[in-house]
């Protein structure tokens, strides 16, 4: 039975991502299928954020959160929801992020580094990074993860890869946005 620190799991970013690797089966093997994915979700990435935003601006709840100014958007505010479209240059300086984030997954080293950018992507959602005035609720960012998994599954699924090696590409995404949405949750209390 291996010992685990609870207390460090709570304090250090990266002994909590060894632990989350570990107990899910998160190898090196995975990181090799998600980095191999990249020409097939490469070419798709857009469309696969044009998705996922239809979807956020879809809902009061989710797209309120693009009302304030994001940090580092030097765009014009949008006044009210009705002005928030898919094209308006607020959404796009968000949409530039999860590009970046989708690429980030597909083409980073899963170092150090990785481990500390997959936990800011959870503490930029809340008022401890960024805009102090934007707080996604958890809810609303499980709801995303949910979205984002289904759109990467799809996606998988519709590449030339064989079966064998969708399945288990498929299965390693699903491990890694588990991983990711422990960061998200971890900074929502």
């Amino acid at each position: 039975m291996k010992h685990i620190d609870e207390e460090k799991l709570e304090s250090d970013v990266q002994h909590r991502y060894e632990f989350l690797t570990d107990f899910i089966g998160f190898g090196p093997d995975d990181v090799k299928l998600i980095q191999a994915s990249a020409p097939h979700i490469g070419p798709g990435i857009g469309e696969m954020v044009d998705r996922t935003y239809e979807k956020l601006l879809s809902f009061d709840a989710t797209a309120r959160h693009f009302l304030p100014k994001q940090h580092g958007c030097q765009a014009e505010v949008a006044e009210s929801l009705s002005q928030l479209t898919i094209d308006h240059p607020q959404i796009q300086f968000r949409k530039d992020h999860l590009n970046r984030y989708f690429m980030s997954l597909i083409g980073r080293s899963y170092d150090a580094k990785m481990v500390q950018y997959l936990d800011m992507v959870g503490r930029i959602h809340t008022s401890k990074a960024g805009n102090s005035e934007i707080h996604v609720p958890l809810i609303q960012m499980n709801a995303l993860f949910g979205l984002v998994s289904d759109i990467l599954t799809t996606t998988l699924m519709a590449s030339a890869m064989d079966d064998t090696t969708t399945l288990s590409t498929v299965r390693a995404f699903q491990k890694l946005l588990w991983i990711q949405n422990d960061l998200v949750s971890r900074h929502h209390r």
